[in-house]
């Protein structure tokens, strides 16, 4: 073998790794194994070691890992404490975290008290100077308190620093002239300016996304040093990638210092896997929708493009599907925008005050996992409702090397559902699932109505190792016509890191009126950007040829609390009607989210932006041998009882093997087809076909 690339997704219940041949597109292997939460690298490296030859790693060319340790730092995940973090900001501003804005997450709750501010009071310090709105210096920076904080920083044990002032967006000088003294200070330090992580205006979120990134560096760069040098232990010195929130990768040293870009690295992968299919298959609308161990997590690709927001709350509590403003800290930052809930294979059925049933938010996770697991664990989850219903092997997962025991999950549903609720265990089971696939159906209806969308237009395109199950009753819930399962659903996020281009993106305030701008010279303005993007593109190892840039601007009507992020592809900006081909664009998508515009007043500008891209080469999806509408007779293993709603019972149900349907093939539902990393339902009233790449398309009879 030539060439090597591996995809690294570590999820909440399993660990899944994809190892594909750069030349050929070929998967050379994929493994789900469970995931070690103590120790994330320890079922990597393991795993690689057992199914990587001393001469494939030297072969290994890159590295793609989606984690999700910035996300559990702020979620208190064991193991995972706060280093000690300081902030210094403008003199009056010392209290900016606390006083946040005037938002609750809980509006009638009398008791309700804001998230705690991720820096206590006595760690955050003044410092006497004025920058203006329009970056002029009106009061000079003090230098003289530096070196008491210099002091405490020694006394107290300080291991990050977030320097966040007043109007920085508009002049960095204060700024850099204290983070060059503390570098030179304190030489083991972690910094963060406000200039280089979020150069906006609004000094809270401004102040918060730095503060959030400073907390992040000290744990993250750890982590990262940590699996480079377990990689290298085992012979694999092959540059690491990390995916980011914004749906692109950047090198590990990149990340380092910008770790708050990758708290929401892990759900990302999902969404540009499903971009690129998107692509391949030339779709113009897609619903990512990927349900894994702990949680479910939904997504749109329009038009080949997948949307991006730069509203995220950190730690935030989320109801049904949505963050609750106000309820976490706020980070300034691209992000997918994604719709998340509690609802994966792990997530615990029980039976709250008022004997009602409930499922999630609280998932068995990996240790010990589902009552089925036979590890102990004794709570009831979606994975043991399937397994009931007679859904899954009762033999085992993962083409049976993973044992199962389906008397303890009836077990756990007899003791903590069926009793309580004075229901058989079936009938149970078939709650459960039900009520699972309600909660999903509103991150399905997030992610389009409430965005202006028609779910009704979309294909949905499901994966993780739950994803197949139930994705049918999804689609009948938002009547969608038609469901794509990938050809390795279960590992489909993984293979989604090999799928993505490198990305970094840079910000410049501008806050002028559409029409007063002088276009020629924001022009130039794009241009530093790019500059910027091209340099670290270039210090990433990407040529000239495969570094591309994509220009972005945030508008608003003048007035207005939050901007819209249009894209300004096609449009060239020496053009006269540049003007009005942006402004067509913001009524366009103000029309589309809020259902009106306001043709009379004014638009403003408030940031450009730029994505600079380190393009990829990707992977190919390979052919499969071609057969007849009626698969061969290997294909179907066995036939075993599944429950199904349109019968109101069992039924005895054909099980295929997905390994050996053959393109064309057809099989109509009720079915179940099995495979390594997940099991596919296909009820009575759909069918599912084969085409020529393996993938399956589940329709409607």
């Amino acid at each position: 073998m030539s060439k090597i690339s591996i995809g690294i997704d570590i999820g909440g219940t399993f660990t899944d790794i994809i190892i594909q041949d750069k030349e050929t597109g070929l998967i050379y292997n994929q493994v789900k194994v469970s995931t070690t939460p103590k120790k994330p690298e320890e079922a990597i490296i393991n795993s690689l070691q057992e199914q990587l030859s001393d001469a494939d790693k030297v072969n290994v060319q890159q590295l793609y890992h989606a984690t999700t340790i910035a996300t559990n730092a702020f979620l208190g995940q064991v193991n995972l404490d706060l280093p000690k973090t300081i902030l210094i900001t403008t003199k009056g501003f010392r209290d900016v975290l606390e006083i946040g804005r005037q938002r609750r997450a809980s509006l009638y709750d009398f008791f309700f008290e804001r998230p705690t501010p991720i820096v206590p009071r006595k760690y955050r310090f003044e410092i006497d100077e004025r920058i203006n709105a329009q970056g002029e210096i009106i009061t000079p920076l003090k230098e003289n308190k530096l070196a008491n904080i210099s002091d405490f920083i020694k006394t107290e044990g300080i291991q990050s620093i977030a320097i966040s002032l007043l109007h920085s967006y508009k002049n960095a000088i204060h700024e850099q002239k204290i983070k060059d003294y503390f570098v030179k200070k304190h030489k083991d330090l972690y910094l963060s300016a406000g200039f280089e992580v979020s150069p906006e205006h609004r000094e809270f979120e401004r102040t918060s996304t730095t503060t959030i990134n400073s907390v992040l560096m000290p744990m993250v760069s750890r982590y990262v040093k940590s699996l480079v040098d377990s990689f290298k232990k085992i012979g694999i010195s092959a540059p690491m990638f990390i995916m980011q929130s914004s749906g692109g990768v950047s090198k590990s040293e990149q990340v380092q210092q910008l770790p708050v870009s990758i708290i929401e690295s892990g759900p990302s992968a999902g969404v540009v896997a499903s971009c690129f299919l998107a692509s391949f298959l030339d779709l113009s609308r897609i619903i990512s929708f990927d349900m894994g161990g702990t949680t479910a997590k939904a997504g749109t690709v329009v038009n080949q493009s997948i949307t991006l927001t730069s509203e995220y709350e950190v730690g935030g509590d989320v109801h049904s599907g949505r963050i609750t403003k106000g309820s976490g800290y706020p980070a300034r930052f691209p992000f997918i925008d994604l719709a998340e809930i509690s609802s994966g294979g792990g997530s615990i059925a029980w039976v709250d005050q008022g004997n009602a049933l409930r499922v999630g938010p609280i998932s068995a996770g990996a240790d010990p996992g589902p009552a089925c697991y036979g590890q102990a664990g004794e709570d009831p989850t979606i994975t043991d409702a399937n397994l009931v219903l007679g859904r899954l092997n009762p033999e085992g997962l993962l083409n049976k090397t993973f044992k199962i025991y389906p008397e303890l999950a009836e077990r756990s549903i007899l003791k903590k559902i069926a009793e309580p609720l004075k229901l058989d265990v079936i009938e149970s089971a078939l709650g459960i699932v039900k009520i699972a696939n309600n909660n999903m159906s509103r991150i399905l209806r997030i992610v389009t109505v409430e965005r202006g969308l028609d779910p009704r237009e979309f294909i949905l395109n499901a994966f993780g190792g739950a994803g197949p199950l139930h994705a049918c009753a999804l689609a009948e819930e938002l009547k969608i016509n038609e469901i794509i399962i990938p050809n390795n659903p279960g590992l489909f996020s993984a293979m989604g890191l090999l799928f993505t281009d490198a990305k970094h993106t840079y910000v410049k305030s501008i806050r002028k009126k559409l029409f007063d701008i002088d276009y020629s010279n924001l022009e130039q303005e794009y241009q530093v950007l790019e500059k910027q993007g091209f340099t670290v593109l270039t210090e990433e190892g990407f040529k000239t040829k495969n570094i591309d840039h994509k220009r972005f601007v945030d508008l608003r009507y003048i007035g207005q609390g939050f901007e819209l992020l249009i894209s300004l592809e096609g449009i060239a900006l020496q053009e006269e009607s540049c003007k009005d081909q942006v402004l067509k664009r913001f009524n366009e998508k103000h029309q589309s989210i809020y259902g009106y515009i306001l043709e009379e007043e004014e638009v403003e500008m408030v940031n450009i932006r730029v994505n600079s891209l380190g393009l990829i080469k990707k992977p190919r999806l390979v052919k499969i041998t071609k057969g007849t509408e009626k698969p061969i007779e290997e294909a179907q293993l066995t036939t075993r009882e599944v429950y199904f709603e349109e019968f109101k019972g069992f039924k005895q149900t054909p099980i295929f093997s997905r390994e050996k349907l053959l393109a064309k093939n057809e099989i109509k539902g009720p079915a179940i087809i099995e495979q390594y990393d997940t099991t596919t339902v296909v009820p009575p009233n759909w069918k599912a076909s084969v085409d020529s790449y393996g993938l399956i398309h589940i329709t409607r009879k």
